[in-house]
């Protein structure tokens, strides 16, 4: 998929006729990573917003004991940092390239005139705002009402949701993401998570390969899930 229709998934785009669209996205750079490469720090100044065209990056937090919690894995249209355009405040996340990733970049000086001139603009960063704090607060109720497979399974889920493909054998999902770093998203020890996926495994459910599943009963995943 091209750029320009990639773009215009993000929310910041979404409300835009084609002239304000060219026009805004004209402003944006781009920014190339390797994999495992850190695009910001947790704590970094910065005013810029990404979107991403390709690849995936990962959004985590440290704890006092140096764990990592991942927030969120991002992939194609999604986009983050929006937060240092209304609070100029220090990053609240590392992000990381989870694979090679190119990213546009928009600068909040750039961004600035059109909040003002256009509402669909501003109705863009609220409706992510509004996805964010949605997102943050059903973890928090998944922290407390879910075990960790259902928190596994509901993990798995998002990821097919983004980054599945569905074949003939089941829904392939190369997520790219080592079973520490799927613990950490799921607030669990690795141990856990793993024992919960080969549970999965052996009831049938699906198949485990490097850095990948193939979700076989979907039917199944989305009950454990719950």
């Amino acid at each position: 998929m091209e750029t320009t229709a990639i773009l215009k998934q993000a929310p910041l785009f979404r409300g835009l006729d084609d002239e304000a669209f060219e026009a805004l996205s004209s402003s944006m750079g781009e920014v190339l990573l390797a994999r495992g490469q850190v695009l910001l720090h947790e704590g970094d100044s910065g005013n810029q917003l990404y979107v991403v065209i390709d690849g995936k990056i990962k959004l985590g937090r440290h704890g006092a004991s140096g764990r990592e919690n991942l927030l969120a894995v991002l992939g194609p249209g999604q986009m983050f940092g929006e937060l240092s355009l209304f609070d100029p405040g220090p990053r609240s996340s590392t992000a990381t390239a989870v694979t090679a990733c190119r990213l546009q970049v928009l600068e909040n000086a750039d961004l600035s005139p059109w909040l003002a001139g256009r509402p669909e603009v501003a109705k863009g960063l609220l409706s992510q705002l509004a996805g964010r704090l949605r997102r943050a607060n059903d973890g928090v109720s998944d922290l407390v009402f879910s075990d960790v497979p259902g928190r596994v399974a509901k993990a798995l889920l998002d990821l097919a949701a983004r980054f599945g493909k569905q074949t003939d054998e089941g829904m392939v999902v190369h997520h790219e993401l080592t079973q520490e770093e799927l613990a950490q998203l799921v607030g669990a020890s690795r141990e856990t998570v793993n024992k919960a996926l080969a549970d999965f495994a052996a009831r049938g459910w699906m198949r485990l390969e490097p850095r990948s599943v193939i979700i076989l009963d979907l039917e199944r995943v989305e009950r454990r899930a719950r």
